[in-house]
Formats: structure tokens, sequence, C-alpha cells
């Protein structure tokens, strides 16, 4: 029974929301677990007045990953890199049940098997079959039965170079995250890298646009070096979101408050490109605190004095959950960003 049938004799007053979620990581695809749960079964045209609902869910990834079984098949096969790509699939699928437990599944031992995960031999695989690597992740999210649509922000055999605070520069997402330096630049290699088609139309007819959580430099930026994105997310009428990160991150974004990451953002982009701020103000434990510290990491500290300075609504609350790591209550960020969109 679709939400449409449910509603019965409700007042059916507006549509479900066209939503595009951008980022990389484990970041985004804990926030495409709780934005897939608003999505609505194909046909449905209007809601209740009262209710929440996305109609269309579009994933937009980050393609630079060069370590791990990811950075392995890209060097074989001259693919992008499949690991954010496939995080985002199992966790826009209908049931992460057996199925997407084995698309996550990373091989222990073998010769050339070793370290490898499932799901990307899987991506790999069917590439080779259907010859084009975005085609293979539509297929894929079919088998998944996920919840949503995903494209790479890129199909290009893109690399990140980062110019660090000494001057230097450094090429490759591997090696820049395990740099000590701090990262002050960053483009692509090549640089002239363009967007799907698909994007580009998912963006300009979006009602919400997100951002993040995720790795600033590593998941967040990358997107917005893509030829293109950057202007069509300013030019999109939706509303445009991003959602802060709870913790700092060696290597990549030590010390810096909430607003220092909008400014990485906004200079990489090239000008404003978010019109509202989801920060969390609340602390963690003091078990949690002291664990982060000891990697000499913090929180992210939430200046929305500063971030309300640079043009933007900041929107805060407590959006933590705690397990082994500090992660966003995905339930919590997911209800905020659906608020907001259909808030007047």
């Amino acid at each position: 029974m679709t939400l449409f049938e449910k509603l019965g004799a409700a007042e059916v007053a507006r549509r479900p929301l066209r939503v595009v979620a951008i980022g990389g990581g484990t970041g985004l695809a804990t926030l495409l677990r709780g934005l897939k749960t608003y999505v609505v079964a194909p046909g449905v045209a209007r809601i209740a007045s009262t209710s929440f609902a996305i109609g269309s869910l579009t994933a937009v990834v980050t393609v630079t990953d060069d370590g791990g079984s990811s950075g392995r098949l890209r060097k074989e096969f001259n693919m992008p890199p499949p690991g954010d790509i496939r995080n985002c699939m199992v966790a826009l699928s209908e049931d992460e049940g057996l199925l997407s437990r084995l698309f996550q599944y990373r091989f222990p031992a073998g010769e050339g098997l070793g370290g490898h995960n499932f799901g990307n031999l899987f991506v790999a695989a069917l590439s080779g079959v259907v010859g084009d690597f975005a085609e293979a992740v539509r297929e894929s999210s079919l088998i998944l039965a996920s919840r949503g649509q995903i494209f790479p922000s890129t199909t290009a055999n893109v690399n990140l170079e980062a110019t660090m605070d000494d001057g230097s520069r450094v090429l490759g997402e591997t090696k820049i995250t395990a740099s000590q330096r701090r990262i002050v630049d960053l483009k692509l290699v090549p640089c002239d890298a363009k967007p799907m088609k698909e994007t580009m139309q998912a963006l300009a007819e979006a009602d919400l646009i997100t951002m993040g959580p995720g790795s600033l430099y590593t998941s967040l930026v990358p997107n917005v070096l893509v030829e293109g994105i950057p202007g069509a997310i300013r030019a999109s009428k939706a509303k445009k979101i991003y959602v802060c990160n709870l913790m700092q991150q060696a290597n990549e974004s030590l010390g810096l408050k909430a607003s220092e990451h909008l400014l990485a953002i906004r200079k990489h982009a090239g000008g404003k490109i978010f019109d509202h701020v989801i920060a969390n103000d609340a602390p963690v434990s003091e078990a949690m605190r002291v664990k982060y510290r000891e990697q000499g990491c913090d929180q992210v500290a939430c200046d929305k004095a500063a971030i309300e300075a640079l043009g933007l609504e900041c929107i805060t609350g407590n959006f933590i959950e705690e397990v082994d790591v500090v992660r966003h209550n995905t339930a919590a960020v997911a209800a905020e960003i659906m608020r907001l969109g259909y808030r007047q």
C-alpha cells in the first residue's frame, strides 16, 4: 500500500520533494540511511499537508579514492573507484540484509583477492559487462533495490592534488590524508573533469540540495571541483543545506571551526553555494572526548555567530549518536532536513 493510499481521506496538499545529497565516504551513506525512510513509491503525486516525503532521492558521490580495494581496481582497470558508491548503494537498499552484507564483505586473504571488497569487485565486473561505469552503478542499485539513484560526481579518472601550508604539493588522496601538513588548496587532475548530464538535471530540478557530512577535503571539496557543479548548485532554486561534521579529522580539519569548513568549501566552489547549515552544538560524552583527544582530535566548534555572518542560517541541535565512534544521528538529521525542505 502506498503512502497516498494510507492517507485515505486526509488532505492531500503538497508534493514529495526532490532531494540531491552530495558527498562521499561514510558520512554521505549515514545521511542517506535517514533520508531513504521518507522516499515514497513512484506515482505518489501529493501527500498530506502535515506529512514529509521524498519523491526522488539522488546521491552524487566523490570518486577520488586511490587506496585500498577501490584504489587497486582503479589502477588495474582504469575505472573510477567504486568504494564510496558501494557504501551509498548499500545505505539506500530496501533491506540492508544478507545481500547488503554480501556487498560489504571484504576477503581476508587470498592471492589477488585479499583485501578486496565483494561489492567493489561486483561493480568492476558489471562495468566490464555493460561497458560503462555509470551504467554498472545503475544496474547494481537495481539489484540492491536501492531507494534512490546514485551518480559519480564525474566518470573521469581523476586524482586529487593538494598544496600544503609549506608550499609543497602532494598528489593522490592516500598521500594527502597521510601528510602531516595542513591543506590550503586542492585541485583535480585533470582539472577539466565534467559531471554527468543526469547530475546536472537532478541539481536543476531539486527542491533540496545537501552536502555533508564527510571528510572536508577528500569527500566534500572534490565534488565542487568538478566543472559545472558549483554553478549548477547556485543556479538551482532548491534550498541548499550544509551538514557540518561533528568531529575534527586528523590531517584534514584539525582545529577548524564549523565556519572554517564552510569557508574552505566556498573558496573551492568559487563563491557561496549554501543557504542553511545544520550544526551540532551538543557535547560528546567525556569518554568519547578522551578517545578522540588521544588521536589529537576534538569536536568541531559550532561558531554560530560566525556562520550567520557569512549570510547563512544556522540550525543547531543535538545530532550526536555514539557507538564505537561519534557519528550523526541519521534520523534526527534527516528529520531536520525535511522540516527545512517544507518550511515556507
